[in-house]
């Protein structure tokens, strides 16, 4: 019973979320819309951000990188002496935030061109 529950409750979860979402940002236009403002002024902040696909891409090309040099480090840790059960999941959490500071800068500098 367990292995149909929490799919169940997963797809609810998710499912809420977006309605909760959708539905705030609904009666939200449909204020301004009343008191006379334009609903457009939601789209006004992402005239100048980068394509989302673009940011995605980049994120992820640099997480996956930074876990293979990760790998790459503890195994070279790992050699040197270091306890294996320490250097490999230590380097690869700290290489793949390394990697995705790296995204977000990157990705600062994208949506300023």
């Amino acid at each position: 019973m367990e292995e149909i529950l929490i799919p169940i409750s997963f797809f609810l979860a998710v499912f809420g979320v977006i309605y909760l979402f959708l539905s705030t940002r609904n009666k939200e236009r449909l204020a301004l819309i009343e008191k006379g403002a334009d609903a457009s002024i939601f789209a006004m902040g992402r005239q100048h951000t980068a394509p989302v696909w673009k940011v995605i891409i980049l994120n992820l090309a640099l997480l996956l990188m930074s876990i293979g040099v990760g790998i790459f480090v503890s195994q070279i840790l790992v050699s040197i002496g270091v306890d294996e059960d320490i250097a490999m999941p230590g380097t690869i959490f700290l290489m793949a935030g390394v990697g995705l500071f790296i995204g977000f800068k990157m990705t600062q500098n994208l949506d300023k061109e």
